[in-house]
C-alpha cells in the first residue's frame, strides 16, 4: 500500500446528500464546502491514484450521480490528475528544488 495525499474539488447539484459520504470516506482529512463544491485534502491508501479515485468517485456517484471530481494525487515526487475517471496527466516533481 502507497500513501497519496489528495487534493480535490467535488462538484455536486446536491451538496447535503453528498457531504455525509464525504465525510465518512475522509477520516484522514478536511472537507470544507465552498460556494457551490467541497475542496478535500486528505491522505490515503492504496494501490495506485488510479484505483484510489475510481473507488472515491464510484462511492460518491452512488449517493448522487451527477457528482464531478477533478482530483490530484501524488505519491513522493509524482502527482497523477484525474477529472472524474480520466487520466489527465502525470507530473514529476523536480528533486534539487526551484534554481
Amino acid at each position: 500500500m502507497t500513501r497519496f495525499s489528495l487534493v480535490a474539488r467535488v462538484s455536486t447539484e446536491n451538496p447535503s446528500t453528498v457531504q455525509p459520504a464525504l465525510a465518512e470516506l475522509i477520516n484522514d482529512g478536511t472537507v470544507t464546502l465552498a460556494g457551490d463544491e467541497f475542496l478535500v485534502e486528505a491522505e490515503m491508501l492504496g494501490e495506485s491514484a488510479r484505483e484510489l479515485n475510481r473507488l472515491l468517485l464510484s462511492a460518491l456517484r452512488k449517493v448522487e450521480r451527477r457528482t464531478r471530481l477533478r482530483a490530484q494525487w501524488t505519491s513522493g515526487d509524482t502527482t497523477e490528475r484525474f477529472f472524474d475517471y480520466v487520466p489527465k496527466g502525470i507530473s514529476k516533481s523536480n528533486p534539487k528544488g526551484p534554481a
